[in-house]
């Protein structure tokens, strides 16, 4: 209970004493800024089983650029954007339904990861394991100057595309007509969903974003209903489970992704057994 009875000690001391937490604080914030925009656009057009194959898509270009002792940001990047040029090739021209082309790219690059990974020599496993779990505890300055540079580009994206985003998340038909080229601005959207997760995987790990990515805006939209607002609440939640979560892996020794990670679906069945709740006890009064 030291959390309650020594409050400065547990909360405050790790960030002021430790130069390797406040650089973890930066990462998951700027990792939360960026997923939580874009996420909530996710889980309103139903798109998240495209954001977990996203999450999933950029493992082979991270294998690769390790390998060759290349970038593995870029090598992320180069990934999550080729997947998203096959999404939107498939789903322009072909008769399958989108999950179908989107169940089939993820099996496709996700089995391309598995080869490249169980290719290489075995030293090589252990690193590119904090690429799946992260390793926020070990991120350098560049690593945050270049979250911060990509979190950059998805708000601007965010803000530039809003309309268009809006409209077509209700009304396809309507945003073509009202000339928002509703093509143009899916495509924008998975390109700054890719990217957005590019600029998570350090601090949670390829295979945890996706808990970022989802439940901060779902919670959100149980508490809200504009969308500015789900964006900022998301943000909020996500920035309270980044904090919470890096201080229960500092104290406890726990993996620091995970615990952030479970953060975020702990505050969602919070959020959702308050609202149930809630409404059951309306239900209750208006009886």
């Amino acid at each position: 209970m030291d959390f309650l009875t020594n409050p400065v000690n547990w909360w405050i001391e790790p960030f002021v004493e430790n130069i390797f937490m406040r650089k973890a604080l930066w990462s998951g914030l700027l990792a939360v800024l960026a997923t939580s925009t874009v996420g909530t656009w996710v889980v309103l057009r139903g798109m998240s089983f495209l954001g977990e194959a996203l999450a999933h898509g950029v493992l082979p270009g991270l294998a690769i650029a390790f390998i060759v002792g290349g970038d593995t940001t870029l090598g992320a990047v180069v990934a999550a954007l080729a997947m998203v040029a096959g999404i939107n090739l498939i789903r322009n021209h072909s008769p399958l339904p989108d999950d179908s082309s989107i169940g089939l790219l993820y099996v496709g690059f996700l089995a391309l990861a598995v080869v490249i990974m169980s290719s290489s020599s075995g030293a090589y496993s252990g690193d590119l394991s904090r690429f799946l779990f992260g390793s926020i505890t070990g991120v350098t300055n560049s690593d945050l100057v270049r979250q911060l540079v990509i979190a950059g580009v998805v708000l601007l994206g965010i803000v530039f595309f809003h309309r268009a985003f809006l409209v077509m998340t209700f009304d396809e038909v309507q945003a073509r007509l009202m000339g928002l080229r509703p093509r143009m601005a899916h495509a924008a959207l998975l390109a700054l969903l890719a990217i957005a997760i590019v600029a998570s995987f350090q601090a949670v790990g390829n295979l945890l974003v996706f808990a970022f990515l989802v439940a901060p805006p779902s919670t959100a939209t149980m508490l809200v209903r504009r969308i500015p607002a789900i964006m900022i609440t998301a943000t909020m939640l996500g920035s309270a489970s980044v904090v919470v979560g890096l201080l229960i892996s500092y104290h406890h020794d726990t993996a620091a992704g995970a615990t952030m990670a479970l953060g975020t679906v702990v505050m969602f069945l919070i959020a959702l057994a308050i609202r149930s709740f809630s409404g059951s006890h309306n239900v209750r009064m208006a009886t």
